[in-house]
């Protein structure tokens, strides 16, 4: 088995082993993953956190040895929780803007070290918050299908950015994280934090967002937004109509 590791502040993941597919999903900087299969300059790999699979272009990340990678395994690295931390790169004299959730790997007082490379970060890393307030950081990031930073952002990827630094790992599609945790029999006993899940006609899960009390959620959908939510779904004031059906409600906190 090959392992790799994200050595830019952010690379895409994508459906196909081509420029031109879509982007399903994002790898940040000092994330590790495992290599399943060559293909002209493409690696297919699934991701070490979420065990999620996709492409990446061979250009954009390094390679990392199995020992690392164990190790990353049985400890998990620190993480930025700022919007953007910078990190000086050693080697070629830039900077990187790492986004929120970023792991520092390797990490040695400042330092982080992927093989023959050291970055070197700048700032305070940041610390931890209140949940409601870590959430409300992504207020007014544009929906982007497959983000996972404040400069674009899914609504599933909205959700699992606000949980990593919660320490709790959500996987990274909506239909996957309503698999999570233990379901809330109503919104009545909805607490914040909590997880609810939104259907389209066929009863799949389509879209999440995180309650912020029991009559509002912030979710993804156009952009980061704060909405009134009800037993039917969620209700957009400046729609004035209800854009999404109620499924049901998770608890993973």
């Amino acid at each position: 088995m090959e392992y790799g590791i994200c050595n830019l502040a952010v690379i895409p993941m994508r459906a196909e082993p081509s420029e031109r597919s879509e982007m399903i999903s994002q790898v940040l900087f000092g994330e590790a993953f495992e290599i399943l299969e060559w293909k002209e300059g493409w690696a297919q790999i699934i991701t070490l956190t979420d065990k999620y699979k996709g492409w990446v272009s061979r250009l954009q990340f390094i390679m990392l040895g199995h020992m690392a990678y164990q190790q990353l395994q049985e400890t998990p690295p620190r993480l930025t929780y700022r919007a953007t931390t910078q990190a000086w790169k050693i080697k070629n004299n830039s900077v990187l803007y790492l986004p929120v959730g970023s792991s520092l790997a390797f990490l040695n007082g400042t330092s982080c070290y992927f093989d023959k490379e050291k970055f070197e970060i700048i700032g305070q890393i940041g610390e931890n918050e209140n949940i409601d307030l870590v959430a409300k950081t992504f207020l007014n990031v544009p929906y982007l299908w497959g983000g996972r930073t404040h400069f674009g952002i899914d609504c599933s990827g909205f959700v699992q950015a606000v949980f990593k630094l919660k320490g709790v790992q959500l996987k990274r599609d909506a239909s996957m994280q309503a698999q999570q945790g233990t379901p809330v029999n109503s919104l009545s006993d909805a607490h914040i934090g909590d997880l609810a899940f939104f259907g389209n006609a066929e009863g799949k899960v389509t879209h999440v967002g995180m309650l912020l009390n029991r009559e509002h959620i912030i979710h993804a959908s156009g952009k980061v937004k704060i909405d009134i939510i009800d037993e039917k779904g969620i209700y957009s004031e400046e729609l004035q109509r209800y854009t999404h059906k109620l499924h049901s409600i998770r608890r993973v906190i």
